[in-house]
């Protein structure tokens, strides 16, 4: 596993707005799969296995970790389980934030050039 962040970068869609969605703290898939859709104003709608098929992976790059939260159940003897980012999943986060915002900027510069 790398541990410096800009491996990782850039990030999918998807995969920004997952981690985005767990950057206030823990979420179920459920959860997820909602605040995903609601942050991207409805442009990735995550069906429930692209969600998981991304959890996955996420949680074997050491991005989030999975939490048992005792006593929630989500089905006949299935305990609910929630996600949260870890520090390396933060830190990714950040740096993709700052690379986009580096776009942005460099966006807005070419544009005002150009006369826009």
């Amino acid at each position: 596993m790398a541990y410096d962040p800009i491996f990782y970068l850039p990030l999918t869609e998807s995969t920004f707005y997952i981690l985005l969605s767990l950057a206030p703290g823990r979420k179920h898939g459920y959860a997820i799969m909602k605040d995903v859709k609601d942050l991207s104003r409805r442009r990735v709608n995550l069906s429930t296995s692209t969600l998981y098929t991304a959890v996955g992976r996420l949680l074997d790059q050491g991005l989030i970790e999975r939490l048992h939260d005792g006593g929630q159940e989500s089905g006949p003897g299935l305990t609910r389980k929630s996600y949260e980012l870890t520090d390396l999943g933060r830190r990714v986060l950040e740096a993709e934030h700052v690379r986009l915002q580096g776009m942005v900027k460099e966006a807005r510069l070419r544009l005002r050039e150009g006369g826009a």
